[in-house]
């Protein structure tokens, strides 16, 4: 059973609070209406153990899940309210259920749903509750939800993309970098005390190494300090609002990497204008919501840019292509939406195009990427093998002679 907090009014008009335990909300609601409480507003409580160890985060294919469901209920005839209800009740997350709990309350005391995503701003981005607000005012909720749950799928599958395509190099640079550990740590120290009982001359890369492992062991301190140091100054520079700038030119400047920034970039910020327009919301608005989804500061400056001039009447098309951060092919597609009266649907055809030409960036990326690690970490594993098997062959000689 689960505990519930909940505050309420007697007959007589007094204010009670208390915790009622229940299988679920809905049960913990009948039994305190039937105590005569009514104002009812309950809440679940959870352990603090529990708390800790879950934590309060709701993620992404959370959110997706919820948009979907509640569009289904929405096409099927069911009332916000229930729809809500059910989803909260049904649950299995418990930050979830509760989330949807509180916006169920909201929902009783005559807020609209929008005004309730808003105690929510991490959990609903601003595009998102931009969105849903506008399509409450054109009674489009269940599209606007359902178009909702597909960008967060395309997205999600897009991020899943660039980790699979990152974790085998991960896993081999992780590898090897324990294979160096263990030889440096555990093996090295027994072949020193060995060549230094024989009192041979060791080759030069042998040397080096030793020296260098003898350096990690005396001063392992040290390095692990100055990186802290390094790390410590590096999150402060970057709170610099022009460090941040920078640092997002710079990625945006890398050689192949830097192209597939600005295609993610280009396809994120198509695909929520298209959500945004598609559900009604005008262009400024639409334009204001997309900026604000962007994570690269250049982007973020230059669309404040293109807003401004849109107000003056100068479209989308044309001050978008100024910016020189979105490719020609996007540019002339846009143009083509505004000329024809059918700028929702372009978007959406850009961004499906920018979708599939990410992922052929992602692999060449992933196809430089692998080789680069691969080389890297064999060339470090390869020379403290030649620098034990040089040593030990030049001892053999020594021995000999």
């Amino acid at each position: 059973m689960h505990r519930y907090a909940f505050v309420g009014t007697t007959v007589a008009g007094t204010q009670v609070k208390g915790v009622e335990r229940a299988n679920s909300r809905g049960d913990a609601e009948i039994a305190l209406y039937e105590r005569d409480l009514r104002n009812l507003r309950v809440t679940e409580k959870r352990p603090i153990l529990q708390y800790e160890i879950s934590g309060p985060r709701i993620k992404r294919e959370h959110v997706m899940h919820l948009s979907r469901q509640i569009a289904a209920f929405l096409r099927a005839g069911l009332p916000i309210l229930d729809a809500v209800h059910s989803i909260g009740t049904e649950s299995e997350n418990s930050s979830v259920r509760r989330m949807m709990n509180e916006i169920e309350d909201g929902l009783r005391t005559g807020e609209r749903f929008s005004d309730a995503l808003d105690r929510f701003p991490k959990v609903f981005p601003d595009y998102y509750r931009g969105i849903v607000r506008s399509a409450e005012l054109t009674g489009e909720l269940d599209t606007a939800l359902a178009r909702l749950a597909l960008y967060l799928e395309r997205d999600l599958e897009s991020r899943r993309k660039i980790k699979s395509a990152l974790t085998y190099p991960m896993v081999i640079a992780a590898m090897s970098v324990v294979t160096v550990l263990v030889l440096a740590i555990y093996v090295l120290p027994k072949f020193e005390d060995f060549f230094t009982s024989l009192d041979a001359e060791l080759p030069l890369a042998t040397r080096m190494l030793l020296s260098f492992t003898g350096f990690l062991g005396t001063w392992w301190w040290a390095i692990l300090a100055g990186l802290g140091a390094i790390t410590l100054l590096g999150w402060l520079l970057l709170r610099i609002e022009r460090v941040k700038y920078a640092r997002d030119a710079f990625l945006l400047r890398l050689p192949v990497l830097g192209e597939t920034i600005q295609y993610m970039l280009v396809e994120r910020f198509c695909r929520v204008m298209a959500s945004m327009v598609s559900a009604g919301v005008n262009l400024p608005e639409a334009m204001a919501v997309a900026t604000g989804s962007m994570r690269n500061r250049v982007f973020i400056r230059r669309l404040n840019d293109v807003t401004e001039q849109m107000l003056e009447g100068a479209g989308m098309a044309s001050p978008l292509a100024r910016t020189q951060l979105f490719p020609g092919t996007a540019t002339q597609m846009l143009r083509v939406g505004e000329e024809t009266g059918t700028l929702d649907n372009q978007l959406e055809v850009t961004a499906q195009y920018y979708e599939v030409e990410l992922d052929y960036k992602i692999k060449k990326v992933t196809a430089l990427f692998e080789p680069a690690v691969i080389v890297v970490m064999g060339l470090i594993v390869g020379f403290v093998a030649v620098a034990l098997v040089s040593a030990m062959y030049g001892i053999f000689n020594q021995v000999e002679i």
